[in-house]
C-alpha cells in the first residue's frame, strides 16, 4: 500500500498534535496515559471508541492497554481477545508487516456482513474502523483501533498518518515510564527534584551509557530534542557535561 501523504491537513490538526504532545510529556502515570491519548482522539475525530491494543501475534493473544470513552470498561479486554481469535482484518494486516494506517473496509469486501461489524455496531454504535499500527516496538505489536458511526475520509486517513509517529513515540515514552517506575519500586524512594518525567527519562538513558543519538532512537525523537532536554537537566542539576551530570544524579540517588 502506498504511503499516505498529509495533504489537506488544517492548522487545527497541527494544533491538536502539539496539544497532545504536551499532554503526553507532562503526564507521569504510565498506567493511564493511553486513556488520556484515547480521549484526545475521541474529541478530535468525533469517534465512538478508541482502543489501544497490544497483540502477541505468535500466541494469538491480545490485551487492551487504553481506551475511551471510559464507559467501555474492563470488558474491552474480552473484546480484543475475541477479535484476535476471530482474525479481525487488522490482525493479519499487522502480521503481514504492513505499518501504514488503514481503513478496515479496504481490507475486506465483506465488512458489513461480518460478525465484527455486527458486534461493533450493536455494542458501541460503530459502523467503520480505522487502524493505526505502531511499528518498531519490541515484543507484542501495538496499535490503535478508531471506531466511528459513518465512514472515515481521506483527510482522516492523512491525519492518522501524520500523527502515527507521535503515537509511536508516546508508546515508547510510556514503556520507559513503566520501566522507571518498576525500577524505583525495587529500591529506596528517590530524592525530590524538579525534573519533568521526560527529562528524567532522558537522564536515566544517559546514565545507562546511551549517546544523544541512541536516546533519540530509543524515544523516537530527534537528537536536537534530546539535546534540549539535556540542557535543561544540566541547568537543574548545576552541571555542564555528561560525566558530571551522571555522577551528580547518581550521588543524589536520582538514577541507579
Amino acid at each position: 500500500m502506498p504511503e499516505r501523504q498529509g495533504h489537506g491537513l488544517r492548522a487545527w490538526d497541527y494544533e491538536f498534535m502539539l496539544d497532545l504532545t504536551m499532554a503526553v510529556l507532562e503526564h507521569d502515570d504510565p498506567e493511564s496515559l493511553w486513556h488520556l491519548v484515547s480521549a484526545h482522539l475521541v474529541d478530535a475525530l468525533g469517534l465512538n471508541t478508541v482502543v489501544f491494543a497490544s497483540i502477541d501475534l505468535r500466541r494469538a493473544r491480545g490485551e487492551a492497554r487504553g481506551w475511551a470513552p471510559r464507559s467501555l470498561g474492563q470488558g474491552v479486554n474480552e473484546v480484543v481477545q475475541r477479535r484476535v481469535r476471530q482474525h479481525h482484518p487488522l490482525v493479519p494486516y499487522l502480521a503481514s508487516g504492513a505499518h501504514h494506517p488503514v481503513i478496515v473496509r479496504e481490507l475486506t469486501d465483506r465488512w458489513r456482513e461480518s460478525a465484527w461489524y455486527s458486534e461493533a455496531r450493536r455494542d458501541f454504535g460503530t459502523t467503520q474502523q480505522l487502524g493505526i499500527p505502531l511499528p518498531g516496538a519490541d515484543g507484542p505489536q501495538g496499535g490503535l483501533v478508531l471506531g466511528r458511526t459513518g465512514d472515515f475520509s481521506e483527510h482522516d486517513l492523512a491525519f492518522a498518518t501524520r500523527i502515527q509517529p507521535l503515537l509511536t513515540a508516546a508508546d515508547r515514552h510510556i514503556r520507559e515510564l513503566r520501566r522507571l517506575r518498576e525500577t524505583a519500586a525495587a529500591g529506596p524512594a528517590p530524592p525530590r527534584h524538579d525534573l519533568t518525567p521526560r527529562e528524567l527519562t532522558v537522564l536515566v538513558l544517559l546514565a545507562e551509557g546511551l549517546t544523544a543519538s541512541g536516546i533519540a532512537r530509543r524515544l523516537a525523537i530527534s537528537p536536537h530534542t534530546v539535546n534540549r532536554h539535556l540542557e535543561k537537566v544540566y541547568r537543574k542539576l548545576g552541571t555542564n557535561n555528561r560525566v558530571s551530570t551522571v555522577l551528580t544524579a547518581k550521588h543524589a540517588g536520582i538514577v541507579p
